[in-house]
């Protein structure tokens, strides 16, 4: 381990215990003794810090106090929020990225590791369904993509699309937004977008190498941050609820959401999934047109089958399977 990689790792386990410490002082003994520091090294941690934009406190015989943290989304700042397993035990931080799901295939593709996920401030040529752009301002937002290493078959790996939608809208519903799923893969608040997801696998046909599953959420956006197109259909969290949103928090809760929904699908299978989706939907129900790349279809969406694929009545009666299209809510009924 190199010298910057050891005093990066110091200084992720300094944050560690002033996390923990919440409101209070963690003494600079306490923690020269669990580093194996000397007090004057653990200062001098202390001081990079603050060099790096936290806000610490220092008061003789008491230690020091976390006050505030920068509002960035490296290592160092989520690293010490993360409870997971395996999700973002690895993070491949940049400041600006053409896109996350490119590199992260790329490091799929490498042999990177389940878990590892890619994060960037910036997107200069985000990915969205179907071949669109993804917005994706600097320094804002959440914008990152996870390698997976699922054992299903290819013919499942869109189930993992809805595990992170769901994942998604209870870790937005958690900041008291009432976000719902649009199939297959938007979430909104309000009728208005907010997150989407974006899945891309490599596989044979009888079994998936690795899935990239790529997240961008709109955590702070304002209103000059959308182009005009958008300017309607799209909104952030924090216009929704009046405040800035905590994003390294905001990530550290999805990741860990997510990941309890991954095992839970790993272990159970689709159907917890789909009921819960089910619950948070706001296509369900609905009267619904959906384009797809052959055809267009209206009736009313009345669920999804066990491999996802929405459901839709029309009004001779006839129940279609729909796998793919762009699904535009009509009217609620």
């Amino acid at each position: 381990m190199g010298v910057e990689s050891a005093e990066q790792t110091y200084e992720e386990i300094i944050l560690g215990f002033l996390v923990e410490g919440r409101d209070g002082f963690c003494s600079g003994e306490a923690l020269s003794d669990k580093l194996g520091l000397s007090r004057t090294a653990v200062w001098k941690h202390v001081e990079s810090l603050r060099g790096k934009g936290y806000r610490i406190d220092a008061v003789p015989a008491r230690g020091y106090r976390l006050v505030d943290v920068p509002d960035k989304l490296t290592p160092l700042e989520l690293t010490p929020l993360l409870s997971t397993h395996h999700l973002g035990h690895h993070i491949h931080f940049h400041e600006s990225l053409p896109s996350t799901n490119v590199t992260a295939f790329q490091l799929a593709a490498d042999g990177a590791e389940h878990g590892e996920v890619v994060v960037t401030e910036q997107q200069t040529a985000g990915k969205g369904r179907r071949g669109r752009v993804w917005t994706s301002p600097p320094g804002v937002n959440l914008y990152f993509s996870a390698i997976l290493r699922p054992e299903l078959p290819p013919q499942r790996a869109s189930e993992l699309t809805l595990v992170a939608a769901v994942a998604l809208a209870e870790t937005l519903r958690e900041q008291d937004a009432d976000a719902r799923i649009k199939w297959p893969n938007d979430v909104q608040i309000d009728g208005r977008k907010v997150a989407g997801i974006l899945t891309e696998l490599s596989a044979d046909p009888d079994q998936v190498h690795f899935v990239v599953l790529g997240v961008g959420v709109n955590l702070n956006s304002g209103p000059e941050d959308f182009p005009p197109e958008l300017a309607e259909t799209a909104t952030s969290l924090s216009r929704v609820l009046g405040r800035r949103i905590n994003r390294a928090l905001f990530t550290s809760s999805l990741w860990g959401r997510l990941e309890e929904w991954l095992d839970l699908h790993h272990e159970v299978g689709f159907e917890p999934v789909r009921q819960r989706w089910g619950e948070l939907s706001s296509t369900l129900g609905q009267e619904v047109r959906v384009r797809t790349d052959r055809a267009e279809l209206r009736g009313v969406a009345e669920g999804i089958d066990a491999a996802g694929a929405l459901l839709v009545r029309t009004p001779e009666g006839r129940l279609e399977r729909v796998l793919a299209g762009d699904v535009e809510q009509v009217r609620p009924r």
